[in-house]
């Protein structure tokens, strides 16, 4: 069963970049899935930000961001697979 991991909180679609609030640690490599608004998605974590800095892993509780291969929206729930 896939595990919520967080909540994106901020689409900026020009760049194709989610910001997320973490409920629970993810990571570079990770896959997640996106899931809201009548479409679903599964994508790889290929890199992160924490406030424009690149990190390997988010924690619980940050804000990150990660770029995103489709469009999403905000309140769109994050799933670790």
């Amino acid at each position: 069963m896939d595990k919520q991991i967080g909540t994106v909180t901020h689409y900026y679609d020009k760049i194709g970049v989610a910001v997320i609030k973490l409920i629970a640690p993810v990571k570079v490599g990770d896959t997640v899935k996106f899931s809201g608004h009548d479409q679903e998605f599964t994508q790889e974590v290929k890199s992160m930000q924490l406030e424009h800095q690149n990190i390997d892993k988010g924690k619980k509780g940050q804000e990150i961001a990660i770029k995103v291969d489709q469009s999403i929206k905000e309140k769109d729930k994050v799933y670790l697979v």
